[in-house]
């Protein structure tokens, strides 16, 4: 595997722009080809990011041979026929999350990269970032004792559109496959994945839940309290509370550059790390570097790790009765 990996991009929404942003910050990445429904979009992106490969269609991206990976940054519900495209053409693939519609989805998707041999990873961008590296580490060495209770959320207000992305249930649309996602995966991050899932929402007019609360029971007690929303702005605060002590991650925790660790009786250390370019360069080094090393899947964020997840926002949804129209 060549040291600087080749990407491509499907989609040019801003999910797409985001992560071309964040290429552009990593010497190990060349962005070459981004694909489009029309080629008037695939040559603004391309103009914009300087792309010398810009396509009409996402099958031209998957067959480009100048492209060792590629980004999905599409809509959720095309994640996973776009996932296989790609796969099936022999690229990695770095998939937004939510990594599909639902854990069937998911689990096509992984066992077709698993059978095929081909690197595969769920695009939690978060996870990668400076802060919750730093974090693991201090877990593992139980800096704050036994992690008891977990508190996120993840919520903002935006202008109601029913056919907009948010809202249109074609679209995979709702709070918690957009953003609460996110409190999701920290907490399978901390405690994996739960023994007793509660959750209740608050579902709109076109029938996705616009705000939502999340409690995840864990073996041995411990409690993850989680809310997300698309019409209602929240702290976005992250609080992990253990035996010996207490870490903050302040606002916005999901794009997190300083964090408080409290040692009860004892210290308080104020961590601040900030991040190079936006934060996505750092998923994709992850990707370059399995590639680099071939590996299948990063240890970081597995593949088993993205299906207890999808499964566990199957079982949220269907408590509230929640289905879209592809399932």
């Amino acid at each position: 595997m060549a040291a600087k990996t080749r990407w491509g991009i499907i989609g040019t929404g801003n999910i797409a722009r985001q992560f071309a942003r964040g290429l552009a910050a990593l010497s190990e990445a060349e962005l070459v080809a981004v694909g489009s429904r029309s080629q008037e979009t695939a040559d603004t992106f391309g103009d914009l990011f300087h792309v010398p490969h810009r396509h009409a269609s996402y099958e031209a991206v998957a067959e480009d041979s100048a492209v060792d990976a590629v980004y999905i940054g599409t809509p959720h519900s095309f994640h996973r026929d776009n996932s296989l495209l790609c796969l099936s053409h022999g690229k990695a693939v770095l998939t937004e999350k939510p990594f599909a519609i639902n854990a069937q989805q998911a689990q096509e998707v992984v066992d077709f990269a698993r059978a095929h041999k081909i690197f595969l990873m769920e695009a939690m961008w978060t996870r990668f970032l400076p802060i919750f590296v730093r974090m693991r580490e201090l877990l593992a060495a139980q800096t704050i004792g036994e992690v008891r209770m977990l508190t996120a959320d993840f919520g903002f207000r935006t202008h109601f559109n029913p056919e907009g992305r948010l809202f249109n249930p074609a679209l995979g649309g709702g709070a918690l496959l957009d953003v609460g996602i996110y409190p999701l995966s920290l907490a399978s991050m901390v405690f994996g994945p739960p023994e007793r899932i509660t959750s209740m929402a608050h579902r709109g007019e076109t029938g996705v839940d616009e705000n939502t609360a999340i409690i995840l029971g864990y073996e041995g007690g411990a409690l993850a309290s989680l809310t997300t929303a698309v019409r209602t702005n929240t702290p976005q605060v992250a609080t992990l509370n253990g035996t010996e002590g207490r870490i903050t991650v302040h606002s916005r925790w999901w794009i997190p550059t300083r964090m408080t660790v409290e040692i009860y009786g004892k210290e308080t250390a104020e961590i601040e790390m900030p991040f190079v370019g936006n934060g996505y360069n750092y998923e994709a080094a992850e990707v370059g570097r399995g590639l680099r090393e071939g590996l299948l899947e990063s240890d970081v964020m597995p593949l088993d790790e993205t299906l207890s997840i999808m499964r566990t926002m199957d079982t949220i949804r269907a408590q509230w009765g929640q289905k879209y129209p592809m399932e």
